[in-house]
């Protein structure tokens, strides 16, 4: 059976500093997001144990356990690419296109992302989302790691907002981890992203 990995980082520990520090990238990418790339393979297991038992009792809660941890994997490994140490700006050509049509504007867009990922409440993200089903952009508050979002959604651009992503720098202050964040978005990424969902 093929398991789930971590995958490097884009850039060093160190290259988002002074928006997000080398130590907070090292805890948060090699123990929390590790954590959930364990934790779908070890629920992929029980599982197939549960499956080859006829034990099959068990698997509504194993789902929803995989549904956590995958998702948290998933999330984790759009987020590292969505940072550059050259980032920040606002995007141009389709994608910018597409924020002026969906949001009147960058200003308001940006004003919308950053109060979703500010509200959440307890653990979340902030996400832009692609909705295939309306062809357009979307902004969505996404709960702990999977609830409060449509599945005819695919996360473009998201905001971690669980503390461990940010208590160490910023202790409960996070709309300035939020701010910060903006001046690090990997628009590029974001673009292609948005072509590779819109298409």
């Amino acid at each position: 059976m093929s398991s789930y990995t971590l995958p490097d980082l884009p850039y060093d520990h160190g290259a988002l500093e002074p928006a997000i520090s080398g130590s907070i990238i090292e805890l948060h990418h090699g123990k929390h997001h590790n954590a959930y790339v364990t934790g779908a393979n070890t629920v992929l297991e029980q599982i197939a144990e549960a499956r080859d038992a006829g034990s099959y009792g068990s698997i509504v809660g194993l789902e929803k356990t995989l549904a956590f941890h995958l998702s948290g994997h998933a999330l984790h490994s759009i987020y590292w690419t969505n940072l550059s140490p050259d980032g920040g700006d606002r995007p141009d050509g389709a994608l910018g296109d597409a924020i002026d049509r969906n949001f009147g504007g960058f200003d308001q867009f940006k004003a919308h992302l950053t109060a979703a990922t500010n509200t959440v409440q307890g653990s979340g993200w902030g996400a832009l989302s692609y909705d295939s089903l309306g062809d357009r952009l979307v902004v969505e508050q996404i709960q702990d790691h999977q609830a409060n979002h449509s599945p005819s959604t695919t996360p473009l651009l998201v905001f971690d907002i669980w503390e461990h992503a940010f208590y160490l720098q910023y202790r409960n202050v996070k709309a300035d981890y939020v701010d910060a964040l903006w001046t690090i978005v990997n628009w590029a990424n974001v673009a292609e992203r948005y072509a590779a969902a819109s298409s």
